[in-house]
């Protein structure tokens, strides 16, 4: 009997072996670019990118714990291993390649400029003389400096500071990631209805979870998820939690 016992107990282990042995992974968040990645009301942290990976961890046998950290130094603590992951909405770009290993692209955007609701532009070349805010450190800030049109660039520690000085006056325009620009502008409470998305660009970017060079392993992994997350359907759901229903 006692032998019997013990094989029983045996095998609950090995069939509860697969959840016991996940992988801890440890993700470095900025929270401060909504609905990608935010906190909610209890500070913790949530969004697209955020379900993104617990679907991943799910498909792959990751426990992916999500730590909000600010983006001034979201880099530099990959760098040194303090995080497995950056998930932060980081646009693939040559540069940032040189440094880091990134995983498949996992979201498309472009960059759009938000005005108050009654105000347009039409280009960027519309921002001339103009105030213009930007999280530092974004790719907006770099496009908009490299289109040279003459517009006065505000550089901002969180995008939801650009959108405050908008919303005052103090600034004339903000310029982020679509996704962002569409949830300050339809989304949230304090400020929907009162700001205008303008205008798009039409330069694709890519996300990618970005991992410190030479992680191939975590790369191949990651990959493997999110082509499942794909593929099972669940990608269509985050879409639609965040972002709504595609026309």
């Amino acid at each position: 009997m006692l032998r019997r016992i013990a094989l029983a107990m045996i095998g609950l282990v090995l069939m509860c072996s697969p959840a016991l042995a996940a992988e801890k992974i440890i993700v470095a968040s900025d929270c401060t670019w909504p609905p990608m990645e935010m906190l909610d009301a209890n500070k913790k942290p949530e969004g697209y990118s955020t379900d993104y990976l617990y679907a991943i961890g799910k498909a792959v046998g990751m426990d992916m714990e999500v730590r909000n950290v600010a983006w001034d130094g979201i880099f530099s603590g990959i760098t040194t291993g303090q995080y497995d992951i950056v998930a932060s909405s980081v646009t693939i770009t040559p540069e940032r390649q040189k440094q880091f290993d990134f995983t498949d692209p996992y979201y498309e955007v472009v960059q759009a400029v938000v005005v108050p609701e009654g105000k347009s532009v039409k280009s960027l070349a519309d921002l001339k003389g103009k105030k213009v805010g930007g999280q530092i450190g974004t790719t907006g800030i770099f496009v908009l400096r490299k289109a040279n049109v003459g517009a006065d660039i505000k550089e901002y520690d969180d995008v939801g500071l650009a959108m405050q000085d908008l919303m005052n006056n103090r600034i004339d325009a903000v310029i982020c990631d679509d996704p962002v620009a569409m949830y300050y502008a339809n989304k949230k409470a304090d400020t929907a209805g009162k700001l205008n998305l303008s205008y798009k660009t039409d330069e694709k970017e890519y996300y990618g979870f970005t991992v410190r060079k030479g992680r191939k392993d975590l790369v191949e992994k990651l990959n493997k998820g999110i082509k499942q997350v794909k593929a099972s359907g669940e990608e269509a759901k985050i879409i639609e939690k965040w972002m709504g229903k595609s026309n």
